[in-house]
């Protein structure tokens, strides 16, 4: 039997896209302030999730709501079980936008929309390949759990409770639309870990505040300094205008009351790519660190706008690390907290880290660091991981994929984490081609359209291979 599954996706280019706008319209970004026993990370994902299955249950599946955290359906016969991993929240859409982040826009063949591309897109494309195989009543072997998270941007405590909750047995094998083809069969280990300042201050500058950054695992797009200095609006100003047009920034500098606010913008990132953001604390912890700040306030600084500023592969930090087939190690500082009432503050710092070395390493190197007066781990977090070229999940995947492009198919390691992860026989597929512009997690991102609709025709294809 020879089907052309590009030719079944045109016939279902509008419904595709009806159905994708419509989950990219909900805010599914997580939201703890409006967190209860209902809605685990807020009701933006819950919404996403609800509609999601929705749709599922439209096109004749039945579907499971595992208690708000995640929700699956199976399609198929047979004792093997296909697991497609995606997820449905989002994370924050910042600042910088040229639209409305939850009103999806098509312009110049790209479809602008936080979600787009991460992940609500390749979701959506997976999903109408497998679409397309229960239309056309193809005969299969296996099932197929499709799978759909809401915390994957977090901390994964969604398939946590799902593997912990669902009730049936892990998918023999599997897959998460969630990145790049041709395939991603590796991905680094992923850790954050916190360093720990006092919060007191001495002399005649004063840090009241120094807060930025919206997840650990994004480039923080700016960061806002709250500070007393025995200078003037003027004086300050003529340094801040310098500063900013040495590095290429913007800055805003106010005052009021005695004390100095200062906003300074870079650009926001994907954290496991720290390189491609600008990071706006750390540069502005650079600028302060001039200053005779003293005490934990001088420490603070001199951490974040010294040691780890612009210090992508933790060189300066003393961490680094490269394995000849995993790269190299990376590391984003994602989250600051400083208030000088505290004497708990944090700087994150999200460690995406190969084989040959670990958390406990990194760990030990961080606590030498001086005026870091603790490091703590976070509860979540994985090690590397990689499902051999030889593994018969790798090899069908990246045969549909070069008989559908014509392009060679080839392995990657990844600093991003996706839920490929999740099983050992398990990879990232897709929807991202080759020299695509990355846009995850930052302002103004969005996934090709057309490359969506050939994303779907692989699906479909390499779905179909894997179960037939």
């Amino acid at each position: 039997m020879t089907i052309d599954f590009k030719a079944e996706v045109e016939k279902r280019r509008d419904d595709m896209m009806a159905d994708l706008f419509s989950l990219l319209k909900i805010n599914s970004e997580r939201d703890d302030s409006k967190a209860d026993k209902e809605h685990p990370f807020g009701p933006g994902p819950v919404k996403a999730l609800e509609k999601f299955l929705e749709i599922a249950e439209r096109d004749g599946y039945k579907t499971r709501n595992i208690d708000n955290y995640a929700g699956d359906f199976e399609y198929g016969e047979g004792d093997e079980v296909l697991g497609i991993f995606a997820h449905l929240d989002v994370v924050p859409a910042g600042s910088g936008w040229d639209t409305n982040p939850y009103e999806p826009v098509i312009k110049d063949g790209k479809l602008y929309a936080r979600g787009s591309s991460d992940d609500k897109g390749p979701t959506m494309a997976c999903y109408y390949g497998l679409k397309i195989i229960k239309e056309l009543g193809l005969p299969v072997s296996k099932k197929v759990r499709f799978i759909v998270g809401t915390d994957e941007e977090s901390g994964w405590a969604d398939m946590d409770y799902y593997f912990e909750h669902n009730g049936l047995k892990d998918p023999d094998f599997g897959f998460s639309p969630d990145a790049e083809f041709p395939i991603i069969n590796g991905e680094k280990g992923n850790i954050t870990e916190y360093l720990h300042f006092a919060g007191q201050n001495q002399g005649d500058y004063v840090l009241h505040s120094l807060t930025g950054g919206l997840r650990e695992n994004m480039v923080p797009e700016s960061g806002t300094a709250v500070f007393s200095a025995p200078l003037s609006s003027q004086e300050l100003q003529e340094k801040v205008t310098t500063f900013t047009k040495e590095n290429g920034l913007t800055a805003t500098l106010t005052e009021e009351a005695g004390r100095f606010t200062l906003v300074l913008i870079g650009k926001s990132a994907h954290g496991a790519h720290p390189e491609a953001g600008i990071n706006g604390v750390t540069y502005l912890a650079n600028f302060l660190s001039q200053f005779a700040f003293e005490g934990a306030a001088k420490d603070y600084l001199h951490v974040a706008g010294n040691i780890i500023h612009t210090d992508h592969y933790a060189e300066k930090t003393g961490v680094a690390y490269t394995d000849e087939k995993m790269g190299q190690l990376t590391m984003n500082a994602g989250v600051f907290k400083f208030d000088e009432k505290s004497d708990d503050n944090t700087i994150a710092l999200n460690f995406r880290y190969p084989q040959g070395t670990d958390k406990e390493n990194i760990k030990s190197v961080l606590e030498t660091i001086e005026g870091v007066k603790e490091v703590t781990l976070a509860a979540h977090g994985h090690v590397p991981h990689y499902t051999p070229m030889e593994d018969e999940l790798v090899s069908t995947l990246l045969s549909v994929y070069e008989k559908q492009t014509g392009l060679k198919g080839f392995e990657q390691i990844i600093g991003g984490g996706t839920f490929g992860r999740l099983l050992k026989r398990g990879v990232a597929f897709g929807a991202m081609f080759p020299g695509y512009t990355d846009t995850m997690h930052q302002a103004n991102e969005f996934a090709d359209v057309e490359d969506l609709y050939r994303a779907a025709a692989i699906y479909a294809e390499a779905i179909y291979e894997l179960i037939k």
